[in-house]
C-alpha cells in the first residue's frame, strides 16, 4: 500500500438475484483481486451484505463492481453502501465468506 492512501471502512447490502449464483465467491475474488480486506455473507432476506476495508480508490473500484457487475448468473437491482468511515488501520485479515 502506498504511503499516504487513507484507508476507508464501507458496509453493503446488495439486493436482486444474489444468492445462489456464486455471488458471495465472486465478491471475494474481486475484494482479493483489488487487495482489499472484509467479508459477504447471504441474508434471510434475500440480499447479500458485507464490509470492505482498504484504499479509498480500491474500495470505490469494488463498490462499482457490486453496483454494475457481480457473478456472471447475477441479476442486481439495488447495491447500498453505507456507515463510510476513515479507519487508521484494517480491522480485517482477509475477504472471508460468511456462513
Amino acid at each position: 500500500m502506498a504511503e499516504g492512501e487513507e484507508l476507508i471502512s464501507v458496509d453493503y447490502e446488495v439486493s436482486g438475484k444474489v444468492q445462489g449464483v456464486f455471488f458471495r465467491k465472486y465478491t471475494q475474488g474481486e475484494a482479493k483481486r483489488l487487495g482489499l480486506v472484509g467479508w459477504v455473507q447471504n441474508t434471510s432476506r434475500g440480499t447479500v451484505q458485507g464490509q470492505i476495508q482498504g484504499p479509498a480508490v480500491r474500495v470505490q473500484e469494488l463498490q462499482e463492481w457490486l453496483r454494475k457487475v457481480g457473478s456472471p448468473q447475477s441479476r442486481i437491482s439495488r447495491a447500498e453502501f453505507s456507515n463510510e468511515k476513515k479507519i487508521g488501520e484494517l480491522e480485517h485479515k482477509e475477504f472471508q465468506i460468511v456462513k
